[in-house]
Parts: structure tokens; C-alpha cells; sequence
């Protein structure tokens, strides 16, 4: 009976070859541990959710003026512009304009010509749990080496800048990377030794974020290729896309993986990604007034009570905000999983109570 043989070697690979079998052609499979990770989906191994940016709950591909320092747009991406108290320096959106093997990427168009100030930063920006980097082992001698890949365009060309750090800003690697031609998808790669040192939390709170900069001042600018143990959210010198009124852009096929290699983008099934989303943020309704979720579990002359399940368990107990809701909602009990919601505004047992949700999970 035929096998299949592994073979191994001082190197650290694996090779998986089958066996020459009587009566037949050779069947020979040279498939290395490498190259398996690199043409084979085994398991998951981006830390990026979303990094194909299909999924966009809150706005619907609809443009989000940045107004706030830390707004979350797409899912899982977060747009930060601290030069208070004046925001409103660019727009985040999902478009359908995306490099090949892709059908959306973010894109950003600044609205002013700006110069920065030291203090300024204006970023793009994913936060992620700690449980899922827990197996990186930053912070310990055995941490392991990263690879940040994305496609990336802009109007403008130079050196553009961001940073991979942990949670309390005490460790920080600011990376380069230089777009050669404009209005042109291109690919970058940038490879980061595991961090020996510092605090890397493991829990179900912020264990580390990737910084990508649109115009970082001084203060959060680093020397690029190197650990440092500074806040810092890109490197010196970078260009500026707020620093020209109409400049774009974009980025799509976003991956974070163990390795010393960028693998091609590891494409997820769209329910899968969207669960991994709604784990952080989920919105349940249709924009009417016309739909109840939740079902009645105790009724009286002065309340209903109802009961809603999340799609998926989320990170932590969320905020929930009622909408299009008729009776004046509010949560009586929850956890991660579930809610109850309660109206008091005077309903009988008789009358039509309705309400559609918003979950908030995010870090």
C-alpha cells in the first residue's frame, strides 16, 4: 500500500512527497512547509480583520468626514486626527477602485493643504486584541518575526511612513515605505523583528496596533527600521497627504503574519469575516421603522420586555444604542451574548412596540 513520506531536513522545512506506485506514473508532490503557507489557506494567518475592506456596517460605502480624534470607519479601521480643535481635514470611504484580487479598498482625500504642527498626527489605524496576538511572544525572548504587506496608491509619491505598536505607546517600530508612481496600485512589504522587551497585553484588551501615517508631525516620528521605546505612530520625513488640499489615498490587502515573507493575501470567506467584525460592532436593523428585532418575554399594562441575540459573541459587553426604536428603549440586562430591552413609554399588551440596535465592542 502506497504512503505518503515526509521528509525533513537540517534547514527546518518539510517536504511532503508520494511515492512511485506499482502499475502507475509517479505521482511526485514537492510541497515544502513553505510553500504550503504560501499557496494554502491553513487556518487563519493574517491578524488583519478586514483587510480587504469589503465590510463596511456603518456607512455603506458612503464618504465619513473625519471629525473626531479616533472614528472608526470601515470595519476594524479607525481614523485618528488629533490637531484640535479644528478636525475635518480629510474623508474616509470604501470604493470599489482596488488592486487585483480585490473589490474594495479605503480610501482617504484630504480637504485642506495643511501644515503640520510637532504634535499633529493623522492616521489610519487597526487596533488588535491581545488574545490574537498572544502567540507572537513580543515581550518575551522567544518573540516571533512579522510581516506587514498592503497594496497602497496615492495621488502624491515620496516616502510615506507607519508604525507597529503596543497598547500603552511604550514600544513602538516605525516603518518607511516609498510609492514610486501616482495613481498606481503598488505593493509593500515590510518585515519586523519580534520585540524582546516591553508590555504586550495578551487579554481581550488592545494588545498592539498598526499605524499607517497621513501626515505625522514631529513629536509621534521616528527613525524607521528599529524598536525604540517612544509613541511613535510613523517615521521623520514623511509625506503629508493633508498637506495637499485633494490628494488621495488608498489601501487594500492589508496582512499582519508570522514570517520572514509577505504570503499572498489570505482571502476569507465573506460570513467568516463579517463574524469576525460583528465581534467588535454589529447593526441590526434596515433604516425603517417598520422591523422588531427581539422577541417579548414579559408584558404589563406599563412595559414590554424583549430579548435579543448577538450574531456572534462579542469582544466584551457592548454599548447598545436603540434606533428607529417606538417606545423608548433602554437595556435591562446583558452580557456579550445577549441583551434584554425594556419600553416603559406606557404600552399595553396590545399595542406594537418596535426597535433596531447598534452594538459597540470596539477597543
Amino acid at each position: 500500500m502506497a504512503s505518503i513520506k515526509l521528509k525533513g531536513d537540517t534547514s527546518g522545512e518539510v517536504t511532503i512527497q508520494a511515492p512511485a506506485v506499482a502499475g502507475t506514473t509517479t505521482l511526485n508532490l514537492p510541497a515544502t512547509s513553505s510553500t504550503l503557507a504560501t499557496q494554502n489557506a491553513l487556518g487563519v494567518r493574517n491578524l488583519i480583520i478586514n483587510g480587504d475592506m469589503r465590510i463596511d456596517q456603518r456607512n455603506a460605502g458612503s464618504a465619513n468626514t473625519i471629525n473626531v480624534d479616533g472614528e472608526y470607519t470601515l470595519d476594524r479601521w479607525k481614523a485618528s486626527s488629533r490637531q484640535a480643535p479644528t478636525y475635518n481635514r480629510f474623508t474616509v470611504q470604501q470604493v470599489t477602485d482596488a488592486p487585483d484580487n480585490a473589490i474594495n479598498s479605503l480610501k482617504v482625500t484630504s480637504l485642506v493643504s495643511y501644515t503640520l504642527a510637532s504634535d499633529d498626527y493623522h492616521i489610519i489605524s487597526q487596533y488588535i486584541e491581545g488574545t490574537n496576538i498572544a502567540h507572537l511572544g513580543f515581550g518575551t525572548a522567544n518573540a516571533k518575526t512579522v510581516t506587514v504587506s498592503f497594496y497602497v496608491k496615492s495621488s502624491l509619491t515620496g516616502t510615506f511612513g507607519g508604525s507597529l505598536r503596543n497598547s500603552s505607546g511604550t514600544r513602538s517600530y516605525p516603518f518607511s515605505y516609498t510609492i514610486d508612481s501616482a495613481n498606481t496600485w503598488e505593493k509593500k512589504t515590510i518585515t519586523i523583528e519580534g520585540d524582546t522587551t516591553g508590555t504586550w497585553v495578551t487579554s481581550t484588551a488592545t494588545g498592539m496596533i498598526l499605524w499607517l501615517g497621513l501626515g505625522v508631525g514631529s513629536q509621534y516620528s521616528g527613525t524607521a527600521g528599529a524598536w525604540s521605546a517612544n509613541n511613535y505612530f510613523s517615521t521623520t520625513g514623511t509625506t503629508s497627504v493633508v498637506g495637499t488640499s485633494g490628494a488621495t489615498w488608498q489601501v487594500s490587502l492589508v496582512q499582519l503574519e508570522i514570517g520572514t515573507e509577505a504570503t499572498p493575501f489570505e482571502h476569507r470567506p465573506y460570513d467568516m469575516e463579517l463574524a469576525r467584525c460583528q465581534r467588535y460592532y454589529h447593526y441590526i436593523g434596515d433604516g425603517t421603522t417598520t422591523l422588531l428585532y427581539g422577541f417579548v418575554i414579559s408584558t404589563s399594562n406599563n412595559f414590554r420586555l424583549y430579548q435579543s441575540d448577538f450574531p456572534v459573541a462579542m469582544r466584551a459587553n457592548p454599548t447598545i444604542t436603540y434606533i428607529n426604536d417606538t417606545g423608548s428603549f433602554s437595556t435591562f440586562r446583558q452580557d456579550n451574548k445577549w441583551f434584554n430591552a425594556i419600553s416603559n413609554a406606557g404600552n399595553t399588551t396590545d399595542t406594537e412596540t418596535l426597535y433596531q440596535y447598534k452594538a459597540d465592542a470596539e477597543l
